[in-house]
């Protein structure tokens, strides 16, 4: 993709063309060209300056691994947003903001789960058992729910940025957006206010011809972006390797049998005098293990874990279990389900209703570092329960 903006091409796709003179906001004033027919027309000079402005900040942000949600409910821009979104794999909106979708975005997540769940009932046999009616009313929530948020289902953390066309009809995004500090990128249009937008491109937001010309130039800096993150990604590990291989493989090697050599003496010089200790100096010794011992008891206390990471434990629940020995994921990746629950029932009765069978396998991937395999497994699990397979 070219970096200059043909500004030939934004002119031939009616980019210039504003809305009525008496319905124009004054702000947008900076961005007019001139008045023609008692029509305002942009000019296409900032637009395009405008437009290169976006499209490098977005292209930094999509180089960084971060999502960008495409917003757009009029019908002239659903179908052509869906396709560009589509192109370079990220979140978009084109039926209906539902209210909440940012500043509620934990209970939108709740929703595609229940989407998810909803799926996994079809395959393992919950809907043979279920009447007519049932299936019927689960499929039609099940319709509703893709309908509002299937094309955010991969979307598990709050977008870095909102790219947004005619701000005046999706004002609840703005919103929504300006309160949770996300930037906001837009097509606006000189019946809007672009003081509520952080990147303006002045444009005409009603022309489909016209949403397709920015939208293209968008998505290309975002998948230049991506471009450069898998370059990036492919190449480092190859130079580091490159770089170990000719002289510093020799000279490890070389070392190696040198450093075990100078093991073997140190652990022969310090048997000598171990068999001619006298009980004076076992004594001493005894007493400097159980010290050590103590100290590492206190350094194991220090590094306990946060076991409310895992799926199903509360603060209270960890409490519990820290004091009963069970402070760090390693603790409770080796501990048993039924161990467990009696230390939960010695407790107290009411932890009766809590199942803990995912929790040493959540906590070996904790313990692993293994942070996605993880989310991907709670993401799995409803409640802190199982889910079937």
């Amino acid at each position: 993709m070219s970096k200059e903006v043909n500004i030939e091409n934004l002119l031939n796709a009616g980019v210039h063309f504003g809305h009525l003179t008496r319905k124009w906001h004054p702000n947008m004033a900076p961005y007019i060209f001139m008045e023609k027919n008692n029509i305002h027309i942009i000019d296409l000079n900032k637009t395009a300056a405008k437009l290169r402005e976006s499209a490098s900040a977005m292209k930094q942000i999509a180089k960084s691994g971060k999502k960008i949600l495409f917003v757009a409910t009029k019908k002239q821009a659903k179908k052509i947003l869906e396709e560009k979104a589509k192109s370079v794999n990220m979140p978009y909106v084109t039926e209906r903001w539902t209210g909440g979708m940012l500043t509620n975005f934990s209970t939108v997540r709740k929703s595609v789960k229940k989407m998810s769940q909803i799926d996994r009932m079809s395959t393992d046999g919950t809907f043979d058992h279920m009447s007519k009616r049932e299936r019927l009313m689960v499929s039609r929530q099940r319709a509703k729910l893709e309908r509002d948020f299937g094309s955010i289902a991969d979307m598990k953390r709050l977008p870095s940025a909102i790219f947004i066309i005619d701000i005046k009809k999706e004002h609840i995004s703005v919103s929504e957006a300006k309160k949770l500090n996300i930037p906001t990128f837009a097509m606006v249009d000189t019946n809007s206010n672009p003081n509520e937008v952080d990147f303006v491109i002045p444009s005409n937001d009603d022309a489909s011809k016209s949403i397709e010309v920015v939208l293209d130039y968008i998505t290309k800096a975002i998948a230049e972006g991506l471009d450069e993150r898998q370059t990036e990604k492919t190449s480092a590990p190859k130079k580091t390797a490159k770089e170990q291989k000719p002289e510093e493989v020799k000279a490890s090697e070389e070392e190696k049998p040198k450093s075990v050599a100078k093991k073997k003496e140190a652990v022969k010089a310090e048997e000598k005098p171990k068999a001619k200790a006298a009980p004076k100096k076992e004594a001493e010794k005894k007493t400097k293990k159980t010290a050590v011992k103590k100290t590492a008891a206190k350094k194991t206390a220090n590094a306990a874990d946060d076991l409310k990471k895992i799926e199903g434990i509360g603060p209270k629940i960890a409490e519990v279990l820290s004091g009963s020995g069970i402070a760090t994921f390693n603790d409770l990746a080796l501990a048993k389900p039924e161990a467990i629950t009696e230390i939960l029932l010695a407790a107290s009765s009411r932890y009766k209703m809590h199942d803990p069978t995912t929790w040493p396998k959540q906590a070996k991937l904790a313990a692993d570092g293994k942070w996605d395999e993880l989310q991907k497994l709670q993401d799995e699990l409803d409640g802190g329960k199982k889910a079937k397979k």
